[in-house]
């Protein structure tokens, strides 16, 4: 089983090196994150924290951005891709059952951008640390985005084999795909602020916002992440939220994790019921 799972994995993996997929979003990562280093540490010394919590802080709500995208794009062609190619009722005919295939596909794809975020943020952390920036607990501080940046992606990627497996055309897929970063990403958040905006009597804030939160991944990593800095409020933004939310910032953390359970066995679901 494990075997086969990993043979799926390094394939994934290794496409990944041959369509250049790691070393784009290795560019990606390393521009944005290095722009928002030299661009946005200037309030270091007014708030008194190092300019890696205030890069790690601005990064949080980058990646909230980056990596759902890079994993859609990576994951939307994982199931309608193998159907165009023709290569899925090979693959469904070996010994290899369908939850492995899926299994060995998020594996690989997790390696790629688990990969891309270590040398994408690492060289900005190594930047500020050369130029005299950073410190342990800085270093500490990038190392819990990059891990939480990998399980948010791990969620996207789930979603992602979900549209794989309900269209059999790759470009209805990548239309679907990015119709969900929109929604979740942008639309999602907009719609949290008109909904806090027309609430008038409080009620809307102090019972459905806090969940709402925590239903979507790319607002619990945000949350999870800025509240975990131990920052002044101004780096942030969120630590004023964090303490009047009615469950611990790690709950946040967890929801990912039940997100990412509840659409991977989903798109296992789903995968048993596509006929190649």
């Amino acid at each position: 089983m494990f075997q086969r799972i990993l043979t799926v994995a390094g394939q994934e993996f290794r496409i990944g090196l041959r369509n250049r997929w790691i070393l784009l979003s290795v560019v990606i990562l390393a521009a944005f994150s290095m722009a928002l280093a030299l661009l946005g540490s200037a309030p270091a010394g007014t708030l008194d924290v190092s300019r890696m919590t205030i890069t790690v802080a601005s990064l949080s709500s980058l990646s909230v951005y980056l990596v759902p995208l890079i994993a859609l794009l990576l994951a939307f062609d994982a199931v309608a891709g193998e159907i165009e190619r023709g290569t899925l009722l090979l693959i469904f005919s070996s010994p290899m059952t369908r939850s492995e295939f899926l299994i060995g596909k998020a594996v690989g794809h997790i390696c790629v951008l688990l990969l891309a975020l270590t040398l994408g943020y690492g060289a900005t952390a190594g930047m500020l640390a050369a130029t005299g920036g950073g410190d342990t607990s800085g270093f500490i501080d990038f190392a819990r985005l990059i891990g939480t940046s990998a399980i948010l992606g791990f969620a996207f990627l789930a979603l992602g084999y979900i549209v794989s497996a309900l269209v059999r055309q790759v470009t209805t897929a990548a239309a679907m795909a990015i119709g969900i970063w929109l929604v979740l990403i942008v639309l999602y958040d907009l719609a949290l602020l008109g909904a806090l905006v027309a609430d008038s009597e409080g009620f809307f804030a102090s019972t459905v916002f806090p969940f709402a939160l925590l239903a979507n991944p790319a607002d619990a990593f945000r949350l999870f992440n800025l509240s975990a800095l131990n920052a002044n409020a101004m780096v942030g933004g969120m630590a004023g939220v964090a303490e009047s939310l009615p469950f611990p910032p790690a709950a946040a953390l967890a929801s990912i994790f039940v997100f990412a359970g509840v659409a991977m066995s989903g798109a296992i679901l789903l995968l048993k019921r596509v006929s190649p």
